[in-house]
């Protein structure tokens, strides 16, 4: 690494998901301090990610390396085609550390076990000091809730919610007690889209990152999905994810609440904020998106339903499963409860299948690199589990092709949440389904090439019979869950020739699903 620099004491190490540029750190200019990105094989190469990752994730890096040097930092950005680049995270630190005669590299805490892992061993071996903080991104701490839980089978993410709520002050009246007299108003918040109240206006920027996408294809990265790099819609800056907060608040946060389980053939984003990206690089804060839709509420721009069942996203669901990824980890992206091992059908990768609601969620994984939560948790995940998909192949298509999946909140959705690969630590029974309740909640169903009405035969919507077939199959392991007694009172009523011939058509649709 070429031209020698004034003697450097401290390097400080930021990652492409620590993209803060209000963190502590900034507050004062030191010209002892080198902060370093990097672009490496490493981190593009550990799954096969979606072409939107990894653009929009190099593209923001680098807006943050310009800001950082326009207030005056020092900064060196190791881009994906330079020279120096051994593609490494460990190598390129060593021989920058050597460059700049540092004496002490400083990280923040990694959110993703994998890295924190490599990290600290590999800064537990260097004769310089090694040393992390914190993101000071979160509302809690890694082991807070394990704490919380400590000695209890299930975790519930309700009585971790209300605990957040008091402690943080959130949505409380003047007693402490909730606003409106209820914690949850998610009964309220599960409606189909019919097709008023009219879609918001998509206001984020387009940027066109066509060169740097080169840049990225000739040094060998390997992705798929539509990269869009003409148009990349991501907010890749602070200031352009504040921009769409507001936005979100003015015009769709009103109706989130109401639509967040809908699905459409008309939007891939419906009534949903598309923030997730901004807030899990950490441009935003969840504090300030908190705050800033509790204020909302305050001032009558939104109703209570809408709003609480966005902040349970954030201050409860978000920073939960965040605890049950680090109280569990290594090992709890390895879990298997169900003994599931089939391969993802090839159209997860090209998203042709005659399953129009499948053509749909993966179809638009594949052109946006998003999808909203009811669409991969009861359309994709539902047939991954109902089909007995390999959840660990599950977990890295998921981590893969989202725009704003990183490991910590990727894999308890996936593997717990998903595919129950825990074996209900996180979620109280498996969420799965017939073509009921995905025909009540969109438009999939019409025009579809299946028939939702019919278990059996060509015709036949595939999640019918492999929904039956499914729980008959795992009797032994899901017979006794309490809130499965009508699934399987049903069961037990159609034993014979129904129940024979359902399994039969599920076992056939499972030999041949690249072909469904």
């Amino acid at each position: 690494m070429s031209t020698p620099q004034p003697r450097t004491p401290t390097l400080r190490l930021l990652l492409g998901d620590q993209l803060n540029p209000g963190h502590s750190w900034f507050a004062t200019l030191d010209e002892g301090v080198v902060y370093v990105l990097m672009e490496v094989r490493q981190e593009t190469d550990y799954v096969l990610h979606h072409a939107q990752k990894i653009l929009a994730i190099f593209a923001a890096m680098r807006d943050l390396a310009r800001h950082l040097r326009e207030a005056g930092h020092r900064v060196r950005y190791v881009a994906i085609d330079d020279a120096s680049n051994r593609q490494s995270m460990p190598d390129n630190l060593a021989a920058l550390m050597a460059h700049y005669g540092a004496h002490t590299l400083q990280y923040q805490h990694p959110d993703e076990w994998r890295l924190d892992e490599q990290l600290r061993t590999w800064g537990a071996e260097q004769a310089f000091a090694v040393q992390a903080v914190s993101s000071e991104h979160f509302y809690t701490t890694r082991t807070e809730m394990a704490e919380v839980f400590k000695g209890r089978k299930q975790w519930l993410m309700e009585h971790f919610y209300r605990r957040m709520r008091q402690r943080h002050s959130v949505l409380l009246d003047e007693a402490g007690e909730p606003e409106g007299g209820q914690w949850n108003y998610d009964h309220d918040n599960r409606k189909p889209w019919p097709g008023t109240p009219a879609l918001p206006p998509d206001a984020r920027p387009t940027h066109d990152h066509s060169a740097l996408w080169v840049t990225i294809q000739a040094a060998g990265v390997q992705s798929f999905g539509n990269p869009q790099a003409h148009a990349l819609r991501w907010p890749l800056n602070r200031a352009e994810a504040l921009a769409w907060l507001d936005h979100f608040i003015t015009t769709t946060l009103p109706h989130f609440g109401a639509y967040e389980d809908a699905m459409s053939t008309q939007s891939a984003r419906l009534f949903h904020s598309l923030l997730s990206f901004a807030l899990n690089t950490k441009m935003l804060r969840p504090h300030e998106v908190v705050q800033r839709v509790q204020a909302a509420y305050h001032a009558g721009a939104a109703p209570l339903p809408a709003v609480e069942g966005f902040i349970r996203q954030i201050l409860g669901w978000r920073e939960y499963v965040r605890g049950i990824y680090w109280a569990h980890m290594p090992g709890y992206d390895e879990r298997n409860a169900l003994g599931h091992s089939t391969p993802l059908p090839e159209w997860f990768w090209t998203g042709e299948t005659r399953m129009r609601c499948m053509q749909h969620a993966v179809g638009q994984s594949l052109e946006h690199a998003y999808a909203h939560h009811i669409q991969r948790l009861m359309v994709i995940g539902n047939f991954a589990l109902l089909a007995g998909l390999d959840p660990a192949a599950v977990h890295r298509w998921y981590l893969g092709v989202y725009i704003d999946a990183f490991e910590w909140v990727e894999v308890p959705n996936t593997v717990g949440m998903s595919q129950f690969a825990d074996g209900g630590l996180l979620a109280t029974k498996p969420y799965v389904s017939s073509a009921a309740y995905i025909d009540r909640m969109s438009d999939y169903c019409g025009g579809c090439h299946y028939d939702k009405k019919l278990k059996v035969g060509e015709s036949a919507c595939p999640y019918n019979a492999l929904y039956w077939d499914f729980f008959a199959r795992n009797e032994g392991t899901l017979g006794s869950n309490f809130r499965l007694g009508m699934v399987y009172r049903q069961l037990q009523k159609m034993q014979g020739p129904q129940l024979d011939a359902l399994r039969e058509h599920a076992a056939s649709l499972r030999t041949r699903l690249d072909a469904l």
